[in-house]
């Protein structure tokens, strides 16, 4: 094995980087529409949300309905019939890029029983997957031209609830999670939660000392709350000092894909931080790297509904703060 890694030096003395005609014949494109299943996978906003078709272009402009028609009682046998109109406002699906960097030391890429791509893959499923979550709901690191995140759209809708004693209360009872979306014109379809609040719902007990979810709550390993599913994303990007929990409809969280993942395997180089130290240099540390990049991006369309006209207070989604 390593004397065919040093015949392929030998040929290619002057290049940089071996370009993505190459790395595919090192991962083929199966493995690269398994990643990107991988990453909505891993991606608990990707897996609940609702996948439009992928971009053609940087920018996607969506119709959403702004305006509703009106009807009208005709006054009598000759009355005047009114006139009404409808219109539609646009939303713009922006697509920025997402990319990993992984240095693989050559020496394990010397060990032919070492299945490398096994190891990289959950790798990059996971960093994609953590970093797209944390932009999405919580605004971290998001690309300048994405909308607000989940939380914070939530937040200035005033859609918002801070976790009391009686948590049923705080989710299922008036004024609640729950009931904040459907005041917006909304059904909840699913809702997503710190790891923390499984504890918390497992703890409710009824008058008796039942369970109270113990029944509607459970079932083997999924989990629903008032006939939604319920999730508890797990790959690091949930931030419980902003939501303990995010329930809506999720079909009003819309993504598209403008470009599948792809692979470049880099030879020689610099790795940096973000402090700009040097952190890897590759001819030196006797390592190679494969950068992986993908380009997507997102929209809340929140149309009009009959139930809340005034945008400002619509959101599809609520969330549960922690309380004092």
């Amino acid at each position: 094995m390593r004397k065919k890694y040093i015949d392929l030096q030998h040929f290619t003395d002057d290049a940089q980087i071996i370009d993505r005609t190459g790395a595919e014949s090192l991962i083929p494109v199966e493995e690269s529409k398994e990643i990107i299943q991988g990453v909505v996978t891993s991606s608990a906003v990707l897996s609940r949300g609702r996948k439009l078709a992928n971009m053609s272009s940087k920018t996607y402009k969506m119709p959403v309905l702004d305006m509703l028609p009106i009807a009208y009682f005709v006054d009598g046998d000759n009355g005047a019939k009114k006139t009404t109109k409808q219109a539609w406002d646009k939303k713009i699906i922006t697509a920025e890029e997402i990319a990993v960097i992984v240095p693989i030391p050559e020496s394990v890429l010397d060990d032919s029983d070492y299945d490398i791509w096994a190891e990289v893959r959950p790798r990059v499923t996971e960093a994609f997957g953590k970093v797209i979550d944390g932009a999405i709901l919580f605004d971290v690191n998001k690309p300048t031209s994405w909308r607000d995140g989940v939380v914070t759209t939530a937040t200035k809708a005033k859609s918002v609830v801070t976790a009391t004693a009686d948590l049923y209360q705080d989710i299922l009872g008036e004024g609640g999670v729950i009931s904040k979306v459907e005041e917006s014109g909304f059904f909840v379809s699913g809702h997503m939660a710190d790891i923390s609040m499984r504890a918390k719902l497992r703890g409710l007990r009824d008058d008796v000392g039942q369970p109270i979810f113990k029944s509607d709550m459970q079932n083997g390993t999924n989990y629903s709350l008032d006939g939604s599913p319920m999730n508890f994303p797990n790959n690091g990007a949930w931030d419980k000092s902003k939501a303990l929990m995010i329930s809506g409809d999720f079909s009003q969280l819309v993504y598209s894909i403008r470009q599948d993942i792809t692979f470049k395997l880099f030879t020689e180089g610099v790795v940096q931080n973000t402090d700009g130290t040097i952190a890897y240099n590759l001819m030196q540390n006797d390592m190679v790297a494969l950068r992986a990049v993908m380009r997507l991006g997102w929209e809340i369309p929140n149309p009009i509904n009959s139930v809340q006209s005034d945008k400002t207070k619509r959101c599809p989604f609520a969330i549960l703060q922690a309380g004092a």
